[in-house]
């Protein structure tokens, strides 16, 4: 608690410097509740903005660069869920903050407290908060907002090793045979993310035009890749067999590979739909939860680098640095390495 001051002197009739006394209390009083401070090292108008109005602001800002292609939907949803948690958190709060000034490493520090403790989330999660919130500052310092990135100091809390492990040999032979007779198209989607090792959320974008069969070529457009460029991968001898099987080149172009049912399709489906089918077929064939989607790209890194090599693997992962390869264990000139056309998996 700190004294302030207001000096009522200079008026000199006491009725009228009660009056004002009483106005000023009344005003000050109803200016400390809506969250003011006049102890507050504020250095411009701007910090006094509201909350609310800010968090509407930064909707649009997300908003506006999806639809300008500068975040994919997924990177928008994840802000999106992720700033209405806060606003929430804001409006269950006992004495929640009005102005933006207020958003300092204390409300922060509170709020992934809430996160972690309140909610029972993981550390990762309460990491991935941490993350979010640091590049939520960062736009609030741009837009003068705050001073002073509050996440700072704030550090990650040490996480679990993630619960997803590549799948054995011989449980890669029987999700085949069981594939082989219940469902060919996802067998064939998991073959594709087994030897190409496209992410889940590329492989749901990726369109027949994006086939180069005669080069044994896979085009990833920037467009849809997650670090935003150009990539190309080997198509395996094995799933072109699988797709002339399967009649994939009977379609259109522009279907996507994998849409509606895992077939081709013009009409889109999602990473989510994959994980959603494969988590069936894994309680039908009683494997452990540590299986995932993902998981049959752990597969293909750990088999494609035992028999070829980890540069191999590295450029058919597309990873920037051989150190992200070893976690798992430009356009049509872009190359390829041809032992991915050739490698003879245990998928």
């Amino acid at each position: 608690m700190k004294r302030k001051k207001y000096m009522l002197d200079g008026i000199d009739k006491v009725t009228e410097r009660k009056k004002r006394a009483t106005e000023t209390i009344a005003s000050l009083t109803n200016r400390l509740r809506s969250g003011w401070n006049p102890w507050a090292d504020t250095s411009n108008s701007r910090q006094y903005t509201h909350v609310i109005d800010v968090i509407q602001l930064y909707h649009k800002y997300i908003s506006k660069l999806y639809k300008s292609n500068v975040f994919k939907e997924t990177t928008y949803l994840d802000y999106k869920k992720r700033i209405n948690m806060l606003s929430e958190y804001n409006q269950k709060r006992l004495t929640p903050i009005i102005y933006i000034y207020q958003f300092n490493k204390t409300y922060v520090s509170d709020f992934l407290d809430y996160i972690l403790i309140d909610r029972d989330s993981s550390a990762r999660t309460r990491n991935n908060y941490r993350n979010w919130l640091s590049s939520f500052s960062t736009w609030l310092l741009e837009k003068q907002y705050i001073d002073k990135n509050p996440v700072e100091d704030i550090k990650s809390l040490a996480e679990e090793e993630k619960k997803r492990n590549a799948l054995l040999p011989k449980d890669l032979q029987k999700l085949r045979a069981y594939l082989q007779d219940t469902n060919p198209s996802f067998l064939l989607l998991c073959q594709f993310e087994y030897y190409t090792l496209i992410r889940p959320n590329e492989l749901s974008n990726i369109r027949l035009c994006d086939i180069y069969l005669k080069e044994q070529k896979v085009f990833i457009p920037s467009s849809i890749s997650k670090n935003r460029k150009n990539g190309m991968v080997g198509l395996n001898d094995t799933l072109i067999k699988s797709m002339i099987d399967l009649n994939i080149f009977d379609h259109d172009s522009d279907c996507y590979l994998f849409g509606k049912d895992f077939q081709p399709n013009k009409e889109k489906s999602s990473a989510r739909s994959y994980r959603t089918y494969f988590n069936k077929i894994r309680e039908e064939l009683k494997f452990p939860d540590s299986y995932q989607f993902y998981s049959l790209k752990d597969s293909g890194i750990r088999d494609l680098a035992n028999s070829e090599g980890i540069v191999i693997a590295r450029d058919q992962a597309r990873h920037a640095d051989i150190s992200t390869t070893n976690k798992y264990l430009k356009s049509a000139s872009l190359p390829v390495h041809e032992e991915t056309k050739h490698f003879d998996g245990l998928f």
